[in-house]
């Protein structure tokens, strides 16, 4: 089977977006669950290492470490490689590192053992990075492209991802089979789906068509550029550029904090619901873990309705409605008497959330005056040096005045990125839509 293709230079046809979204959703998939697969056997690492709780806090941080240390790193690899083959191969070289962890850490060991354990999650945390920023690259070129949001279905999907490696992980752990051995099955399982979505994925031919479309192709200059561009001919010229330029990027961290947001409320129920529930409202064991399941589940769900929504009305009425819903629902969350009330409060920031980050990964992508990949690439690491402060912040915060006030924090952060939605004002809506392309 091949995917359709059309002449080199044009633009791809509707079939050929159709076969390209379901290949870009294939990606997003994979990410979610490839590294969730792992979670469920941490417990087991840790006791293999023998670690005391502050030192297993460490090791846990070791991933978005390496998601930070990746820097500006995918926006070079994008342009020279395209966004197809990144995520692919990246995606091939993230499982296999997730796999060599496993395959130390059912060891254990000593210290040199947990270093050695510790490098191949770090380098996971950069090809994390850099797989996540392709994989959104090529939504954003096919939403560009059909003149219509698909971008939130994309992270449902990364959702969904996330749901059934973790249900892998578990399943794993009921039957009692060795880490290595999951791992690499689970990873194989999830390379070979990431090279059959590369296979049909967009082509960086196809991607340069989309941007000539847009009137966003920025080629690099001949060798032989005249000389009368150069800067010390045209300071004017070069200072109006630089001016340009950063301006560019003032934009993109307003974007960015609103990312944040998003990304803020998700960490918040991941790392601190359980003990919310559990240790300020007297849960019971297993229904502390209702708050998480809450909000992934409420998530999903908004990003499954987010395209349709978005499309109509904005990004910016979008973001508002979000936010305010986001921080709503923590207020509920801090103030609850009873888990119940809780629950309720983070499915209601889980929906609020939904669309947030992915309208800011369009927006940052969208801001003129960058090279492309540049405003995704930086959008994404701020959000990752979110996700590393997050949890130490709440952890430092709470010690000091209790968890409920702490989670009251929370919500200024979603009600900054209300203030400063206009920032996510798509700029191709002044171009037609191209409607006609998607029918």
């Amino acid at each position: 089977m091949h995917a359709p293709r059309r002449p080199a230079g044009s633009s791809p046809s509707p079939a050929r977006l159709r076969v390209a979204r379901v290949a870009a959703s294939g990606f997003f998939l994979v990410n979610g669950a490839v590294f969730a697969n792992l979670l469920p056997r941490m417990p087991e690492i840790k006791d293999a290492f023998g670690l005391t709780d502050t030192a297993y806090g460490l090791l846990v941080i070791a991933f978005p470490i390496g998601s930070i240390a990746a820097g500006m790193a995918p926006a070079p690899l994008l342009r020279r490689f395209g966004s197809a083959r990144v995520a692919g191969v990246g995606s091939v070289l993230l499982a296999a590192l997730v796999a060599a962890a496993g395959a130390v850490g059912a060891v254990g060991g000593g210290a040199a053992m947990l270093l050695l354990y510790a490098v191949p999650i770090v380098l996971a945390g950069v090809l994390d990075a850099i797989v996540d920023t392709a994989q959104n690259a090529q939504a954003i070129y096919l939403q560009k492209t059909m003149g219509r949001s698909i971008l939130n279905s994309m992270h449902a999907l990364w959702s969904l991802g996330a749901m059934v490696g973790g249900v892998m992980g578990s399943a794993a752990v009921g039957a009692g089979l060795a880490l290595p051995l999951h791992l690499g099955v689970s990873g194989a399982v999830f390379s070979v789906l990431a090279l059959v979505c590369q296979r049909f994925a967009l082509t960086p031919e196809e991607v340069r068509a989309v941007q000539r479309v847009q009137g966003r192709a920025t080629p690099e200059p001949a060798d032989d550029a005249p000389a009368v561009q150069a800067p010390s001919t045209e300071p004017s010229t070069t200072t109006g550029r630089l001016t340009s330029r950063n301006r560019a990027i003032g934009i993109v961290v307003l974007i960015g904090i609103i990312a944040i947001a998003g990304a803020m409320i998700e960490d918040l129920a991941m790392n601190w619901s359980t003990l919310m529930l559990a240790r300020v409202l007297d849960a019971p064991a297993s229904l502390a873990g209702m708050g998480l399941v809450a909000m992934m589940a409420a998530q999903f769900l908004g990003r499954l309705l987010g395209d349709r929504m978005t499309d109509r009305f904005g990004r910016v009425r979008m973001a508002k409605l979000g936010g305010t819903l986001s921080a709503v629902g923590l207020c509920v969350v801090a103030l609850a008497p009873v888990p119940a009330v809780a629950v309720v409060g983070f499915a209601v920031a889980g929906f609020g959330c939904a669309t947030l980050v992915p309208s800011a990964f369009h927006a940052a992508d969208s801001v003129p005056g960058l090279r492309p990949g540049t405003g995704l690439t930086l959008a994404g690491w701020l959000l990752r040096a979110a996700f590393l402060c997050v949890s130490p912040f709440v952890g430092a915060v709470s010690d000091a005045v209790g968890l409920r006030l702490t989670i009251l924090a929370v919500p200024l952060v979603a009600l900054i990125s209300v203030l400063i939605a206009g920032v996510l004002k798509d700029r191709d809506d002044d171009a037609p839509q191209q409607a006609a392309t998607t029918s």
